[in-house]
Parts: structure tokens; sequence; C-alpha cells
């Protein structure tokens, strides 16, 4: 291989493919370093695969603390936060407090909602020009308490001034939406404009496209930066490589986290483990996906197949999978679709990946001040696969050295210091 690239992106999963499609469909050459092509330890291949407009509200909002204080004292939950004596985590949970608050939202959920909707726009044409199945029938938000409904009928509302599109749906509309599987909910809310994918033929679409183009692909941890003066003059990998490129991505997901603090980038953030199960053959898989309120579910048909993902545990980088808050999640699941049984899910191995959570709840994307070479672009946490190929066009645009389509200025991966 050339010791040399053009473009030099670190990291293979979803954020640092879309971003390699993009440059390579502009004619950059690209390469693309990653320690493990199946992604098997990564966040890519394992999620639920959803495009969610609907999600123009940051993780961290009003709320979100007293629920997940209350939620540390059940093994089963959706949340769990691993006490460690950790100063990243400590100075990621301040920031994530501070954060937590309706004017930031107010701050985000514009920004969120132009992102969401320009990468929808994104993966349809992605879908059609590179040929993988994107399932337009929007998401089913689905509650089992009077509470929960309330909560998602006053987001329904809120996503209408944004001018999105809502529905709030009684049992007999859930049905009329939903013909191929019962739903045992008091009500819910759909979004028409959400999609869902298999993130496997996400991915392969984009490699292929990728490797069309002439771009190349590197397995290889990398372990170091060279920069001197503001210039980033290369990285060096496991396999004792020296890589350098006219510029370089960092798009490794939490794994981006140490590399950044070798050039003195700051990027408080936390990996936020989550756990998949997929049903190989099930009877009676629905027709749209759903995210299920009280439980905090993915429900994902995909294909033949149906995924079922949950979980938020705010844990560095480990891990380890708990059987509990794994039963958490099937139990969850089977609670809102009945037809369903626990047993179904016996012998199936559980997926786990960590996604990289920023304490805003906004994804980290620009350049770098003070290295003028340096791109970044993680921190989507839960976004990754939505918000894929809206990072790539931007990331593309930078590279290219035009004004980004959309004002980056919050996203700044320099905004915490």
């Amino acid at each position: 291989m050339p010791p040399s690239k053009n473009v030099l992106i670190i990291g293979g999963g979803v954020i640092g493919l879309s971003i390699g499609y993009y440059l390579a469909k502009r004619g950059f050459p690209v390469c693309i370093v990653e320690s493990d092509p199946s992604l098997a330890t990564g966040c890519s291949e394992g999620n639920a695969g959803m495009v969610v407009p609907s999600h123009f509200i940051p993780l961290a909002a009003p709320g979100v603390i007293s629920q997940g204080l209350k939620w540390m004292l059940n093994p089963k939950s959706p949340f769990f936060l691993r006490p460690r004596l950790d100063p990243a985590l400590a100075r990621w949970i301040w920031l994530f407090t501070r954060h937590s608050n309706a004017r930031h939202v107010a701050n985000s959920e514009t920004l969120l909602r132009d992102l969401s909707l320009e990468s929808r726009r994104l993966h349809v044409e992605l879908s059609n020009e590179e040929d993988f199945p994107l399932i337009q029938r929007g998401l089913l938000m689905l509650c089992q308490s009077q509470a929960g409904f309330d909560e998602e009928c006053e987001v329904a509302g809120h996503a209408h001034r944004l001018g999105l599109e809502a529905e709030i749906c009684d049992p007999t509309r859930l049905g009329e939406l939903e013909p191929n599987a019962r739903i045992e909910a008091k009500g819910g809310v759909w979004f028409p404009q959400d999609c869902h994918l298999n993130p496997g033929d996400f991915l392969q679409a984009l490699r292929r496209a990728i490797l069309k183009n002439g771009g190349e692909f590197v397995t290889a941890r990398v372990t170091g930066m060279i920069e001197k003066k503001g210039v980033l003059h290369g990285v060096t990998s496991s396999e004792g490589q020296t890589l350098s490129a006219r510029t370089t991505i960092l798009a490794g997901g939490i794994q981006s986290l140490e590399l950044a603090k070798q050039v003195g980038l700051k990027l408080p953030m936390q990996g936020g483990k989550g756990y998949s199960v997929t049903l190989p053959d099930p009877e009676h898989n629905p027709a749209l996906c759903s995210l299920l309120k009280e439980g905090r579910v993915a429900v994902t048909p995909m294909g033949s197949q149906l995924r079922v993902a949950g979980t938020m545990e705010i844990c560095g980088q480990n891990t380890s999978i708990s059987k509990a808050r794994l039963q958490g999640v099937i139990e969850a699941f089977c609670r809102f679709y009945p037809q369903y049984s626990i047993d179904q899910f016996k012998g199936l191995d559980p997926w786990v990946g960590l996604r990289p959570c920023s304490p805003d709840g906004l994804p980290y994307l620009g350049n770098v001040p003070g290295i003028q070479n340096l791109i970044v672009a993680t921190g989507h946490s839960m976004m990754g696969l939505s918000l894929a190929p809206v990072t790539g066009h931007l990331v593309s645009q930078l590279v290219a050295g035009e004004r980004p389509s959309i004002n980056l200025e919050a996203l700044s991966p320099a905004r915490f210091g």
C-alpha cells in the first residue's frame, strides 16, 4: 500500500463508511482503517436499524436524570450507570446534568430536525442508488401507561410545531397500522417519516460502493497520532505501519477517545452499552418498527427476522452482558407483543455494542481547532445509523473546502474545551 493517502478515515463503522462513501463518490482517494472489519465489537452491525426524524429531543433532556435514578434500583431496568472512580465519568455526569434542561432542548431541536430530515432524504437516495431495502412505513411509539401516553402526545404536538408528521393513535388505529401482530398498548404515536432497514445490508452496500469508486480498506488498530505544529503528519498502527494523508478523519466511535487525547482534544464521551437479540423466523413478524415507551425497547422487522434491542448502560468501555437487563428487554417486548413468549428467545446469542455518548446528546462533528487537517465525526449516541448519511455528506463538504450545508457550530469537537 502506498505510504500516503489523500483522505484517511479511522473507523470502519457506519459513520466511517458513510464518510468514505461520499468522499469516494466525489473522487477523493480514501483509505479506511478498521481494527475489526466484521464490526462485531462495534455498534454498527447489531443496532435496531432505525432512521428517526422523530428523535429531535437530545439524550440530555428534562426528567432523564430523575427517571434514571429510579431505574438504578431495578436490575432489569433499561438504564444503568456503572459506578466507578473515574474523573472522566464524573465530568461527563456533571456536563450531562448541566444540559438536561428545557433550554438545551430548545437550542438543539431545530438542528436535530434538520440533520435528521436531510439524513432521511439521503437514506432514500442511497437505497435507490445502491440497491438495499429501506422500509418507509413509519415508526410506532407504543405506550402502556396513561402517563407515558400523555408524554408522547406532548411530543407529537411538539413535532407538529417543528413541521414533522405525527399521529396520535388509539388501540384501534394501532391495529389498522400494524395488522401483522397483536399489540398490547393504551395508545401510541405514529411517526410516518421514520424508516427502518437491516444495518448489515446498509453497511455492505456502502463497502461495495467505496471499493467500486477506488477506496481501500486496511485492517489495523490505530494506536498513535503524529502531530507537530498544528499539522497531523500521520498515524501509527498496531501492525507497525505509519499511515499519512492530506486529511485525516477520526470516526472510531468510543475508540476515538484515546486518539483524541493524543492531540490535546478533550472529548467527554462514555460508552452507552446496548443489547439486541434477533429472532430468525418469527410467526407474527410486525410490518412496522416500534419503540416501547415504558421498556425503552426497540423492535425492528428485518426481512424474515425480528430484532429486539434495548438498554442504556453508561459503562465506559465495558462490554460484559448483564443477563438480568437482557431479560428485562425480552420481557418488555413480550408484554407489548403478547403473541411472543420469552421461551422463543432461549438459546439465541445476544449482541452487545457501545454507543459513543456525548454529555449533551449531540454528535461531535467538524474540524479540530488548531489542527488544520483533522476532522472528528463521533459521539452520535443512539443516532449513528440514522445520522450517518448526513454526517458523511457534511464531512465531504469540509474536506472539499466547501461551506457545510448545515451550520456545525453547535457540534464542534472542541465545545467542551
